[in-house]
């Protein structure tokens, strides 16, 4: 159904190191529910039987139950790296998946599959659009809005039953399902190329009816026992990049608003969440085989993003200088989690330990320092570890093995239990 994403390789931005050792155990208790001190965003590397089944799938080589029966496999490796690595907040790592955005359009009633749909027709300023065109790519596959939203099975409730199938009870609770974001169709074609407005007249109705098929997801899920999602947002971090805000500009459309219309999406799609789901964000600047899309500091969105996004926790991507200081941290509120994304999935260099550490102590003064302050303790309370992005946003997955993946995983929990003392594995 989907074609591959050619994108411009741009040059990784490094960390300047600093000679500064820091060694702080935080006396607090460890968290027994999500987010953990020790997090992650979802994705694995596919196992090569996998990859190679995915593929043959897509020639027409290989049955749909064939390729079931090696996701199955899949799921069960990773699902046992994860804990072999001290991960609780365990998931499928997406092995069903083409790429990180599906599960929802393509099973939700009222949406059409078109396989060549003009980039230039899309909102070109949205920067993976712009880096396909600049590739000289002329069309893509996408969905498009034909008919009244319906939800008539589930995005991810057969991915959660597996996955819970193949944990012992205790593990339940922290197991996570990850989940593209409702904005993402909209992010892509507009208001204009989204729905047919003898459908739709606005992005009003449009909205209401994606939250409504939202909220049944997150009802089902919750009945299943899920009780920790994550929305997989990249939107979010293009509204930090100027090419992004320069050409909404141009066209129009008022960024502030826009910005505004997508939280409230998601604040509806949450609307009646059982008090004990975890709900986390995810957003990054892209990840696509080691590569990026977007770059800017989180300061243009921190206020909104922390005090009107009605989600619990947010994975930041901050493995390099792309993504600006920790100064939008300020704005976060009390009782909210922020994961840093200090590890990176993109390359198997590994990080500093003792550099990490100095980065999380950076970050705690920041948010001490803001708005309420209050005292360092309760703000390394607020925080958590991890990658800032998965390992494989897309099946081809990122350049490095399985043996860097299982690494990187093992040095976020390393830096966890160093730092937050009561962690256990």
């Amino acid at each position: 159904m989907y074609t591959l994403c050619p994108v411009i390789i741009r040059t990784r931005v490094a960390h300047k190191a600093s000679a500064t050792h820091f060694t702080i155990l935080i006396e607090m208790s460890n968290p027994v529910n999500p987010p953990f001190r020790a997090e992650h965003t979802g994705s694995y590397l596919r196992p090569a039987e996998l990859l190679r089944k995915r593929i043959e799938f897509h020639q027409g080589r290989c049955s749909a139950g064939e390729l079931k029966d090696a996701e199955d496999n899949a799921i069960k490796h990773i699902v046992q790296m994860q804990k072999n690595a001290g991960i609780k907040s365990i998931t499928d790592g997406e092995m069903r998946r083409f790429a990180f955005f599906d599960g929802v359009f393509e099973n939700l009633e009222g949406h059409s599959f078109l396989p060549k749909a003009p980039l230039k027709e899309m909102m070109t300023m949205v920067p993976y659009i712009s880096q396909m065109l600049e590739y000289g790519m002329v069309e893509f596959p996408t969905f498009y809005c034909s008919g009244k939203i319906k939800r008539t099975k589930g995005f991810y409730t057969e991915d959660w039953k597996y996955l819970k199938s193949l944990l012992p009870p205790k593990d339940i609770a922290g197991a996570k399902i990850t989940m593209c974001s409702p904005d993402w169709l909209h992010s892509r074609h507009g208001s204009h190329k989204t729905y047919d407005k003898t459908v739709y007249q606005n992005d009003d109705e449009y909205f209401a009816d994606i939250a409504k098929a939202y909220q049944e997801e997150i009802r089902d899920l919750y009945e299943l026992g899920c009780r920790n999602i994550q929305f997989d947002s990249p939107t979010f971090c293009f509204f930090c990049a100027e090419e992004m805000t320069n050409g909404l500009q141009k066209v129009g459309i008022d960024q502030d608003n826009l910005l505004d219309k997508y939280i409230g999406l998601i604040n509806a799609c949450l609307r009646g969440k059982p008090t004990d789901m975890n709900v986390g964000i995810h957003m990054c600047h892209g990840n696509y085989k080691g590569t990026w899309y977007s770059e800017g500091g989180y300061d243009r969105i921190a206020a909104k993003l922390f005090q009107n996004l009605n989600v619990q926790c947010y994975y930041l991507e901050y493995d390099t200088e792309r993504s600006g200081s920790f100064e939008p941290l300020k704005y976060l509120p009390l009782g909210k989690t922020v994961i840093l994304g200090l590890v990176s999935t993109k390359t198997a260099r590994m990080e500093d330990i003792t550099q990490v550490k100095k980065r999380i102590d950076e970050a705690a003064t920041i948010i001490s320092q803001g708005f309420p302050k209050r005292s360092r303790a309760t703000a390394y309370h607020q925080i958590c570890i991890g990658p800032q992005c998965g390992f494989a946003a897309q099946f081809e997955g990122n350049p490095i093995s399985e043996e860097d993946q299982q690494k990187k995983l093992s040095l976020v929990v390393k830096v966890a239990t160093e730092v937050w003392k009561d962690v256990s594995q």
